[in-house]
Parts: C-alpha cells; structure tokens; sequence
C-alpha cells in the first residue's frame, strides 16, 4: 500500500505525513511531499514534473526518506479521546521528500512509487499543483458598510489559475480593544493576538490552546469611535490584532477563486457605533436568537452515567428529596450507542429499508435498562421536568455494524444523504469521520434539506409520541477536510465550518415540525449559530482555571449574538472538585442563561464522580454543600421571571443577555481591567470568585446608581469595592430603579458558611 493525500486529514493544527505542505505552495519556496505505506515498503520515490506554461518540461527524480508518521490525533489522552495517544505513537511508515525551490508560471506533476523485494514496484496516481504568488488586488475586496479597508494592503495568493488567499490590513489606534470572535477561552480583549476562526473540537484546555467550538469571524472593536467587522465567508479565516504592528489589523482568509477575476472575491461587512448597535446590525445579517421558553432558565441535571430509567428516576427523586428544584434532565446514556435512534434493550424488527420507526414498533423488556421510555417521560412531566436526550452526528461503523445500525448506514448511501470524499484514487466515496470520537463513522449532510430531513424523520417518533422536549447536539465538529464534498457539491473549505449550524437547525426544525420549542444544546457552532437553540463551553477539567476560561468564554459568545449560554458546573472531567470550587461555580451558574451540571464517563467506578450536590457533599464531607446549593438554586428559580424579560429585550434590541460591561460602558476603561465580570440583563452586575480561599472580592460598580444584592446598602458608581463574598453568594449588585422588583429575588435564609 502507498497514499498520499495532498490536504492530507484535514486537521487544522496538526499536518499528516503522507500529504503536501503547504497544501498550495508559495513560488520561490518549497513544499513537503508525503506518502504512507505498509510496512513491506523498502524504497520510495517521487517523480517531479516541471511543465512551464511556455517551454519544455523537466522531470527530476526524488528519493524520499523515511520518517516518523504524523496523524491527525491530539496529545491529550483521556475520556473518549484515549486512542488518539495510542494512534500518535503507533509506529508506520511514513515517507517524504522537499522539492527544489518552486517556479510559477507553470504546473507540477509528481507520483510517488513504492520499492519493494525482487524489483516490486506500485506507483499512486499523478497530482498536480501550481505554486503562487502574491500580487495586489485592491478590487478584490468588497466593502458592506464604511469600509475600514487599508487599500493597498490587499492582496491575493494565486497560481495563475486559482486565488488561494487573501490577504488584507484594518487600522488598530490606540486605545482600541478587540472582542467577539464566537466563544473566546483565553481573553476578553484579543488585542495583540493571533487568532484562526475555524470549528475544531479542542477536549479541555482551551484557554491554552486557544482554541474553540464555536469561532465567529466577526468582531467588535471598541473604544475610539467604535466599530465592528464580520468576514462573509465560511473558510477558514486568520487574524492578527496588532501583534506583528501594534497599529494594525491583519486579516487573511482561504479562497477559492478563478484568478482571472477577482472582482468582489470577498465581502466584509463594517458595522458603526456602540458594541450594542454593532451586535444588533450584525445578527440582522446572520440571524436573530429565537426567543426559548422560560422553562431554560431552571436548572438542567445531566451525568453520563445515568444509563437506565431507574437511575434517572433515583436521581430525579433526590433533587425532590433533598429540596432541590430541578427544570430539566438531560439523559446522554440512553440508546443502543449504534443507531442512536432506539433505546438501548428495546426488541424490535430491523427495517432493512431504513425506514423510520413508530413507538410501537418496539417492546420494551420489563427487566431491561428503559421498560418503559414514555411513561418515564409522562411521570417527569408531571413533576415539570423536561426531557432532553443526546445526539451525535455520525453513523457509528466501529465495530462493523449490525442489524439496524447496518440497514440505516446501506439506506444512507442507498439515499445519497452522506457527505463524501475525493478518496485518493480520485474516486467520491462516503466520508469517514477521521475525528478521535467515533472513527471511520459516516456522516449525514445535514445541510442538505432532503438529507437533514431523512435523518430526523428516524427521531420523530421520540417527539411526537414518547414527549421528549429537546436535544443535546453534540459533536458537531467532525466535518474535517478541503476534500469533502457535500451534496450542493461544495466542498469542505466552504462547507465544514458550516455543518455544526445546519445540525442545530435540523433538530430544531424536528421540534418545531411537532408544536414544540426549538431546544437544542450544541458546543460546536459557527456564524448562524444565533439563532439556533442553546450551547454549553464544551469539555473541561474541574479546576478553578477551567472555571476563569469559562467565564470568559461566556462572555465572548454572548458578544457574538449567543443568547441562552451555559457550562458544566465546576467542569464535568477529572477530579470531583472540592466543595469550594463547586459552590463558586455554581454561584456564579445562577446568574448565566443556562445553569447546568454534567459529569464525564467514569466506567461506573466507586466513588461517583457524579456532579450532583449531593455527590459532592459526600465526596467532600462538607454539611454545608447541600443547603447552599439548594438555597442557590431557589434563588435561581426566583431569578427565572426576570431572566425570561430580560431574554426578550435581548431579541428585540440585540443587546446580550450576559454582556460584558462595555456594552453599557464602552467608554469606561475600567471595564477591561477587572477579574471576568458581567451584566446579566440591565439591571444586575455580577462578579464570579475565582480564587480558592477568598472571603471579599472586589468587584466594579459602573457609573449609575446600585444597590448590594444581599445587604440592600446603597453604592455610588464608577469605584471599586472590596465586598463580602461568603461561600454561599458572590458579588452582585442590583440597579437602584430595580430594586424595589428584584429585591425579593435575594430574600431569605440564604447564609450557611
């Protein structure tokens, strides 16, 4: 066997052995020329054509050497993500070579040929390239709104057949800040970094890596006159905030373009005024929140152990026994893990069409993990409890499927409703999933109407008759690879960044098609994401860093048009965090749109690592975790009629419900030097602990006037203030014109430590 893929996996961050690097060369560099084989292999060789557009070709023979093969695997093991370690360090044969300094004005042709025993010998087929070059193209540029475009800074990467790159400057004056860019882990003001905009399923330390799920190619610049920006396009986009000149934005987005007009190749729209009017302008282009209903705003319960009716009754009867009001439970364990479509036990006949199933086509084993899905659903109801089940993208293919699993994956290619891939022999085949998390899995096209559409129709069954009220989309982030092709016949530079919406969307559109809110819970998203559902922060360890990224995150994503935003309490991987940290965070979950628990797959060990209060109170051998979380989450439900306000002054205006204090102060530059604080509506200002060991904290108050949430002490605004923070609340501070509404909302025995 020898391969060579030229865009290789598709991984963003990391190049494989066996593709070409850069995948579009530059003219006057060199590029990395790779293949895999089997292990049998005892020589490679490349054949290296030079075909000028005028003149005679050349060939130059390459003898290639044998290294250490790359994947598409992360370092980090753990959790779902375990054989990404061993994949990195399995040993195989990777082969490559660097080719002579490139010519433009011309094509390359190369083939690989594999050496073995007694003269063996197997070639790959011919690829083909041209390299580039930069050249000015101020037209290429089209300019929605008061262009802040640097004119002779725009410039165009293309190999005399096809525009690659794009390449422009925006100015940075002094005093600027920069925000937004979808969910942010690192920071709240991006200036003098350097930042892609591509989905990209980092698992934990985002923060670090600085990256994330749910990237936005827009971003408010604040102070000065005030101003924002969003790239039309859904590639891969690159942005340098003042870090190679302090006084400039550099911007630099894939392309792909005839080169023979590059007129208008790509749109950005420039958007004036305060970070509200820049953030309301903006979703008018991409789309408004749809406003969700109150029930959101209760708390959501989730661990991935929950695995049978039984246990998520149990613990269901726990938040009852201990006090402790619960709105929703999110059940992730609940299928066969194959068709993710049935409940796992559940007997039924295969349709070997693919057909849908009704409810009663199944039987549901007395002595089985769900004996009876509907009426568990019914008796959650009746104690106004919501039910929301787990979804992932893919048609699982490891171990090779069986039964229904089987026929729905030979129905999906039978219907054309995948994505597929230019393999290497050329030929289009179904895409498989080349993530760590379920490997080699097929994947709907989800933004396809027809497909979207087959897809969910396997779902319907459980809204319209077993009454489940939303779903947790998650993993939206395996779409990887320039050579994807969906079914509009775009390929996956275009498209990838893309898919996390559409899944959201085709959930949503299921609820909707049955009388029911749009309720969906995503990680992953993208530009359009605004309008689709609710998310969480993605996987995190429990640690009081996790916890800092977190909020940031938050704040970022609420900045880029996400209303109705949550994390796992206190991180859901790792450790159980200490009583502490859990109380911290869940404080500070009270005053964010989604306050919500989850913990991690932990093979069922002794002890839980369950995120439940009482879980952490047993774990910690604290008394006080229980009373203070139940007096926490009362408070929350006191909270609910305010949030579901102010949620609908957050649609109507465009003005976030969690925001950072720049939207209401964007000429205060104390607002960028505090720890991660925010509004939650207009009329509270809250500030998270998050240091271990603290008993004051200092928060800022804003110009205006407030009133201490807990003490009802009357505060000026524009200062500092050192105030108590017991473990049982943190930081807030109530608008004096609202204090005679909220007031009640922080009454009551709400002190414990």
């Amino acid at each position: 066997m020898i391969r060579h893929r030229p865009y290789g996996s598709g991984h963003p961050y990391s190049d494989d052995t066996e593709q070409r690097v850069p995948a579009f060369p530059e003219a006057e560099q060199t590029a990395i020329l790779g293949v895999r084989t089997s292990g049998s292999v005892d020589a490679v060789s490349c054949e290296l054509q030079w075909c000028p557009d005028e003149g005679v070709s050349q060939c130059e023979h390459l003898s290639l050497v044998k290294v250490t093969r790359s994947s598409r695997g992360q370092a980090i093991d753990g959790g779902h993500l375990a054989s990404a370690q061993a994949r990195l360090a399995r040993e195989s044969g990777g082969w490559q070579v660097e080719t002579p300094s490139l010519r433009p004005d011309g094509r390359y042709r190369y083939r690989f040929t594999a050496h073995r025993e007694r003269g063996n010998m197997e070639h790959t087929r011919w690829f083909e390239f041209r390299a580039g070059i930069w050249v000015s193209a101020p037209e290429a540029v089209e300019s929605l709104g008061r262009s802040r475009v640097i004119r002779n800074s725009i410039a165009v990467l293309h190999d005399g057949t096809r525009a690659r790159r794009i390449r422009f400057e925006l100015p940075l004056i002094a005093g600027e800040h920069v925000t937004g860019l979808g969910e942010r882990f690192d920071a709240l003001d991006h200036r003098g970094a350097v930042l892609d905009s591509v989905v990209f399923e980092q698992y934990k330390s985002q923060g670090a890596e600085r990256k994330t799920y749910l990237p936005m190619p827009f971003a408010h610049i604040v102070g000065g006159d005030g101003w924002g920006f969003h790239i039309r396009s859904s590639r891969r986009a690159f942005f340098d905030f003042g870090a190679a000149a302090h006084d400039r934005i550099g911007v630099e987005v894939e392309l792909d373009a005839e080169a023979s007009n590059l007129t208008s190749a790509i749109a950005v729209r420039f958007y004036d005024g305060k970070p509200s009017e820049v953030l309301r302008e903006f979703l008018g282009d991409v789309g408004t929140p749809a406003e969700l209903p109150d029930w959101v705003f209760r708390l959501w319960a989730s661990g991935n152990e929950w695995n049978t009716q039984a246990e998520v009754l149990r613990q269901m009867d726990l938040h009852r026994q201990h006090d402790i009001p619960v709105g929703s439970v999110v059940i992730e364990a609940w299928s066969d893990e194959s068709t993710f479509t049935a409940f796992r036990d559940a007997r039924y006949a295969v349709t070997e069409d693919g057909r849908p199933h009704a409810l009663a086509d199944f039987d549901f084993p007395a002595g089985g993990a769900w004996p009876d899905p509907k009426g568990m659903v019914d008796e959650l109801h009746e104690r106004e409890i919501k039910v929301h089940l787990w979804q992932i993208p893919l048609m699982k293919m490891r171990p090779h499927p069986v039964g229904q699993a089987k026929a729905d994956a030979d129905a999906a290619i039978a219907e054309n409703v995948l994505i597929r891939e230019v393999a290497p022999d050329g030929v289009l085949r179904p895409y498989r999933n080349r993530g760590w998390w379920f490997p080699l899995g097929l994947m709907p096209d989800l933004t396809d109407d027809r497909a979207a559409g087959w897809w969910t129709s396997k779902r319907r069954y459980l809204v319209d008759e077993v009454g489940i009220d939303g779903f947790k989309t998650d993993g939206g982030e395996h779409a990887w690879g320039r050579d994807l092709v969906y079914l509009d016949g775009c390929a996956g530079d275009a498209k990838n960044n893309t898919f996390p919406v559409s899944y959201a969307k085709a959930y949503g559109d299921l609820l909707r098609s049955a009388g029911k809110a749009p309720v969906t819970f995503s990680r992953a998203g993208f530009t359009g994401s605004q309008a689709h559902g609710a998310f969480w922060a993605g996987d995190e360890n429990s640690t009081w860093q996790a916890f800092r990224w977190s909020m940031l995150a938050g704040l970022s994503a609420a900045a880029s048009g996400i209303v109705y935003w949550g994390w796992d309490i206190a991180g859901f991987s790792g450790d159980v965090p200490d009583a502490e940290l859990y109380l911290r965070a869940t404080a500070a979950s009270v005053f964010v749109p989604i306050m919500q628990y989850h913990s991690e797959f932990n093979h069922h060990r002794s002890p839980s690592a369950d995120r439940t209060p009482w879980n952490i109170a047993e774990r910690s051998g604290r008394g006080d975790v229980l009373p203070i979380f139940r007096d926490l989450t009362k408070l929350r439900e006191r909270l609910v009629p305010y949030l579901s306000a102010q949620a609908r002054v957050t649609i109507q205006t465009g003005r976030p419900l969690m925001r950072p204090l720049y939207f209401d102060y964007p000429n205060d530059e104390q607002v960028w030097s505090t720890q991660p604080q925010w509004m939650l509506g207009d009329d509270l200002v809250v500030a998270p602990v998050l240091e271990p060991g603290a008993d004051r904290w200092s928060i800022y108050i804003p110009q205006g006037s407030w009133v201490d949430a807990w003490t009802g002490e009357r505060s000026k605004g524009g200062e500092y203030v050192e105030a108590a923070a017991p473990l049982d609340r943190i930081p807030v501070y109530v608008r004096e014109s609202a204090w005679s509404t909220l007031h009640e909302a922080f009454t009551g025995d709400v002190t414990h430590a």
